[in-house]
């Protein structure tokens, strides 16, 4: 039942894709996982996004863990509706959109499975209609549910980058070290974000430690990579008790420093355009992938 829906959408889209005007953005796509909840996956996201966007680029926030969902806690917002009341016809994707701040936009989403139940050719065309408002995107976020499930899966494969999201505790290590081993089988380039560490030398410590197995006991040629490490700051969990952004609240801490770090790495990809296919835009671009990849 699914393969069939999953078709029927992928005819859905070629049909759109047609009909559609050549794009000038090419929007990078970054999917943010992890082996387990608690590990400020949804933080970091969120503080990404933010500085990104104070960066001058354009950058949407796709919230894909809908279960969980708590980017709108992040963001001190509400959410009344998701993508899935657009692919059901009950709004347009611009009533959905909540702006964060000037160049940063909330998607509220939903999981990749529920997606694929809703496979109208009407509805399913004015959806990639109405998602061109956000062809303009230079940046988009995708905050996944922790685990792999199938539909993570779907995100993780549509993403230009993979991050990985831990934080040195043995338990999360392992779950980290799973996730890996099974983005693995999708692709071959995966990064690590080393959450609530004490140093620098912890984080490459545990990132090293991570990397050996992987190298030992995962085949195939897997480019495993540290982009950074957030150093453990009560100003963080003081900020989410708050509904508010460490970065905004707290510019000048160490994990304010240490995403600005991060940011560096993902604008130098942006500028390069490295791995980005140049009609995928946006949200539109973003459900052609995921079609594409399922």
């Amino acid at each position: 039942m699914i393969g069939h829906q999953a078709k029927k959408l992928e005819e859905l889209v070629s049909a759109s894709s047609k009909n559609q005007k050549k794009k000038s953005k090419k929007t990078r796509f970054i999917a943010v996982t992890s082996g387990k909840g608690g590990v400020g996956k949804s933080t970091i996201s969120s503080n990404l996004a933010y500085a990104l966007s104070q960066k001058g680029l354009n950058v949407g926030i796709f919230d894909a863990d809908i279960g969980l969902a708590n980017l709108d806690v992040m963001f001190n917002v509400k959410i009344k509706k998701n993508i899935l009341h657009v692919l059901k016809g009950e709004a347009s994707v611009s009533d959905i959109l909540i702006p964060i701040t000037r160049n940063l936009i909330l998607i509220p989403g939903e999981s990749g499975d529920e997606i694929l139940k809703y496979s109208d050719m009407a509805l399913f065309e004015r959806f990639m209609e109405d998602a061109q408002v956000l062809d303009k995107l230079d940046v988009m976020i995708i905050d996944t549910g922790a685990g792999i499930g199938e539909h993570i899966q779907m995100f993780l494969n549509a993403a230009d980058d993979v991050i990985v999201v831990t934080v040195p505790d043995p338990a999360a290590i392992t779950d980290a070290y799973a996730t890996i081993k099974t983005i693995a089988l999708l692709r071959d380039d995966v990064s690590m974000i080393m959450n609530q560490v004490k140093s620098e030398k912890e984080a490459v410590a545990v990132f090293d430690k991570i990397k050996k197995v992987a190298n030992a006991n995962i085949a195939g040629s897997l480019n495993l990579q540290l982009m950074g490490k957030i150093n453990e700051d009560v100003k963080v969990s003081s900020s989410v008790k708050k509904r508010a952004l460490f970065c905004s609240e707290y510019p000048n801490s160490q994990p304010a420093r240490d995403i600005e770090l991060i940011v560096g790495k993902i604008t130098s990809k942006l500028e390069r355009n490295v791995l980005v296919t140049s009609n995928d835009s946006g949200l539109s671009g973003l459900f052609k992938r995921l079609m594409q990849h399922f």
